[in-house]
């Protein structure tokens, strides 16, 4: 790890004085908060920041959750183990809670902020490993190995031949499918931007997000109703703990007597960023959720899904564990 000034902001103001270059994988000023991805980023000499701006004293104004029959509130602040443990959460967003006891470990959901799990970067190696030359992420212009080289976890929505990274969060794919909004706090004042603008497309791979220089998530929306109590977050992975997903999906259904009256699809693993599926719930809705409208749907929500070789085999599991996923919602009690 290379040497690095370190500074504590106490407010929300004072840390938004401390960013700039917020966005770009080589800012020299980066926020730790839970630090579970910037630490290991540095350790590895991926990401080099000349300051480090410690925004955990910003936890005892914005960790909130909140439950209420508008949505759920959530503070960007609040560690991702106190909202898997959080009863209402359990009852009135279920894919919510799922999405957090899935991932990671114990001790690192203790740990890591929902701010800092939804911005978290790519597990791709190539990005992850100085020693190859060729990422646009770490240095724009210079290529993606991964085209060419061992794709297998690698994106097959969203992607282009600047960059294949996959979107490694569970979180994140709640929130796309849901349609959640952000709060931000920033030089500018405090805005809500909608989560789906949150994540840039892979046209600027070193240019990950949307905020603006010193802006700081303070909460995620999700707005509450049918769907959000009829839904789950159903992860494939290579092991049952402590892994990444290749495939997965957030689902939430309301159904009248059978029929989908509407529906809400996420996809992970399979994806450059949060990925919402809007032409997939919009071809159930109407029409009795069964085998062949969920496959029908599965094969409109991977519609275009783009391959190099090793990871030829995600879009046919992505499908499955679409179905899957939609399924097991329709069976659950509103």
């Amino acid at each position: 790890m290379r040497p690095f000034t370190y500074d504590r902001a106490e407010d929300v103001t004072l840390a938004a004085r401390a960013h700039t270059g917020q966005g770009q994988t080589d800012a020299p000023v980066q926020f730790l908060a839970g630090g579970t991805t910037l630490l290991d980023l540095m350790k590895l000499d991926v990401l080099r920041p000349d300051r480090v701006v410690d925004i955990t004293p910003l936890k005892a104004r914005h960790s909130e959750i909140e439950v209420t029959s508008a949505g759920l509130r959530l503070g960007a602040l609040a560690s991702m183990a106190s909202v898997e443990d959080n009863p209402e959460v359990k009852r009135a967003f279920p894919a919510v809670a799922q999405s957090m006891a899935l991932a990671a470990s114990p001790q690192l959901r203790n740990m890591a902020t929902l701010g800092g799990n939804v911005l978290q970067r790519t597990r791709c190696p190539y990005y992850r490993d100085p020693s190859w030359a060729e990422c646009n992420k770490r240095k724009p212009g210079s290529g993606c190995a991964a085209i060419k080289g061992f794709n297998r976890q690698n994106a097959v929505l969203g992607v282009d031949d600047r960059c294949i990274a996959q979107y490694p969060g569970d979180f994140g794919v709640v929130l796309a499918a849901f349609g959640a909004e952000v709060e931000v706090a920033g030089p500018g004042g405090a805005r809500r931007i909608p989560f789906h603008t949150l994540h840039r497309p892979a046209g600027q791979p070193h240019l990950e997000h949307s905020l603006q220089p010193g802006e700081v998530i303070i909460a995620f929306r999700i707005p509450g109703g049918a769907t959000a109590r009829r839904s789950l977050y159903l992860k494939v992975r290579d092991r049952q703990s402590y892994e990444f997903a290749i495939a997965s999906a957030a689902v939430g259904l309301d159904l009248d007597g059978g029929v989908v009256k509407q529906a809400r699809i996420g996809l992970g693993g399979m994806a450059y960023r949060p990925w919402r599926a809007e032409a997939a719930e919009a071809a159930l809705v109407g029409k009795p959720l069964t085998e062949d409208s969920a496959h029908a749907a599965a094969e409109i929500a991977l519609r275009g899904a783009v391959t190099h070789g090793h990871n030829d085999y995600k879009p046919e599991l992505g499908r499955r564990t679409l179905v899957r996923a939609l399924m097991q919602a329709a069976k659950m009690e509103a």
